[in-house]
């Protein structure tokens, strides 16, 4: 199943459907631990199946489903007889959607959702997982468009449920409320302005609190201080654009919101654990794959 492994980091490669990748899996073969940009989801369709995620080992019933975000450590041991769908989703798709983002932000990192974690959406999680498996399967017009509505849908119900729990707030409900939308409309802003001089200084104030009372907010509403929350998100911004080979490593560092580029090297290394050559150069081996196969090379053409 996994194609491109370079390291710990799995580049996963889009056929069908562009943004989209399901495997109706029933390999017997192990997983070893990895991670990728892309969002995954797991539900096993015959028999158990056990993944290990955020060093926790969550054990799949038939139905239930595992909710994996971008970017998390993740792993499957070997099994002897089951079948499960594994789908991945291209996380630059959500970058336009409003609140989409923070709120992926804000939710456990690997969710197990059942009857019993979630009785009030899982059979809609569940009813939706096996739409867009017999969608992705069609020769339906607007397949693409058909999956990442029900995806999107999945992801709603998944945020009006866990929004801010990753790590709770101590304060009564109206007040986390209150701070959960400011600090869903500060994740926001630093997506949009990342690449600018930001500070913690001056987004505590845009906030309404002093630097100190803000970084633990930040911290306890993210998992993340400040500045690896913005350094994330410019490691994402590069990545973006460096899939342009037009652009230099250097002029990619600075357009991204690094002073220097061994800052920048040295940050997209400690986030991705690769430097961003060998990153643009596992892109372009993508692309090469694609090049050199009749359905990929169609979708390119399409592009």
């Amino acid at each position: 199943m996994i194609e491109i492994l370079n390291g710990i980091k799995e580049t996963v490669v889009y056929k069908e459907v562009p943004g989209f990748l399901l495997h109706n899996n029933t390999d017997y073969e192990a997983y070893p631990e990895h991670w990728h940009t892309p969002i995954e989801i797991i539900m096993p369709v015959e028999n158990s199946y056990d993944v290990s995620a955020m060093k926790e080992v969550f054990t799949l019933q038939e139905g239930d489903i595992l909710f994996i975000n971008s970017g998390v450590i993740h792993g499957m041991p070997c099994t002897i007889y089951g079948k499960r769908l594994i789908l991945q989703m291209d996380f630059s798709l959500l970058h336009n959607v409003a609140d989409m983002e923070s709120t992926l932000s804000t939710i456990p990192q690997a969710l197990l959702l059942t009857p019993d974690t979630a009785p009030a959406i899982h059979e809609q999680l569940k009813e939706l997982m096996l739409e867009i498996c017999r969608e992705y399967s069609s020769d339906s017009i607007l397949i693409s468009a058909s999956i990442y509505s029900k995806l999107i849908a999945m992801l709603v119900l998944i945020g009006r449920e866990f929004a801010g729990q990753r790590n709770a707030f101590d304060m009564a409900y109206n007040k986390q409320k209150e701070h959960m939308e400011k600090f869903m409309t500060i994740c926001n802003y630093i997506h949009e302005h990342c690449t600018e001089n930001l500070s913690l200084d001056s987004v505590a104030d845009l906030a309404g609190f002093s630097k100190y009372h803000f970084s633990r907010l930040f911290k306890n509403f993210t998992g993340l201080s400040f500045y690896k929350y913005l350094n994330k998100k410019r490691i994402e911004h590069a990545e973006e654009l460096l899939v342009d080979p037009s652009l230099s490593i250097t002029e990619v560092a600075l357009q991204s919101g690094f002073t220097s580029l061994s800052a920048f090297i040295r940050m997209f290394k400690q986030i991705k654990d690769c430097t961003p050559t060998e990153f643009r150069n596992l892109y372009e081996d993508c692309v090469r794959f694609h090049l050199e196969n009749p359905v990929g090379r169609q979708r390119l053409l399409e592009k």
